[in-house]
């Protein structure tokens, strides 16, 4: 059992028989009475997000997971195909458990798969990737003071926004975490 006030952003629990990953977490104290843990939370096995509110010194239980590198093979709608990279088993994901991760996935890229208790429950990317563009609106200079942006769509799906130097057939890099464009690669 873990103590609520110990959870933080990407530590994974399990209560009342789901297992949920802390997305986002506010340790709250109001003038009287007891604090109040804030949370969103994702369950591993729907892709749900809930808010949760805890009471300072509450108890959550504490989960062991797994870890292996794997390599994305292919996605055929609803499972994404992963193969591990040390004993090359393959291994399917559904598309509720992959979640938004899946704008981000391109064949051949290497991730890091969590499971618990031998059912995958979460992927890991790397903080950032590079991705091509396909398709860029055209940016027309002009009264721009600071930087102007445009929309651009990747080999993925995923639409950034971009500075407007930024064409079709580019490769930029993306920050995982928040969607954002970073540098041309």
């Amino acid at each position: 059992m873990i103590d609520v006030n110990e959870l933080r952003k990407g530590v994974t629990f399990e209560l009342d028989g789901r297992l949920f990953k802390v997305l986002d977490y506010s340790h709250n104290k109001p003038g009287r009475g007891n604090a109040t843990i804030r949370t969103k939370v994702r369950d591993l096995r729907s892709g749900n997000v809930l808010d949760k509110t805890f009471q300072s010194g509450s108890q959550v239980q504490d989960i062991r997971l797994d870890h292996h590198q794997a390599q994305f093979l292919y996605s055929d709608g609803n499972l994404f195909h992963f193969m591990d990279s040390e004993n090359y088993e393959q291994t399917a994901i559904s598309a509720a458990v992959v979640g938004e991760s899946s704008s981000y996935l391109k064949e051949g890229q290497e991730v890091k798969l969590t499971f618990h208790e031998s059912e995958p429950i979460d992927v890991d990317l790397p903080a950032s990737v590079d991705l091509k563009v396909v398709e860029a609106e055209l940016g027309v200079k002009g009264d721009t003071a600071t930087g102007a942006t445009k929309s651009v769509t990747t080999e993925t799906g995923l639409k950034v926004s971009v500075p407007l130097f930024v064409e079709t057939g580019d490769i930029i890099r993306v920050d995982t975490r928040s969607g954002e464009y970073l540098t041309r690669a």
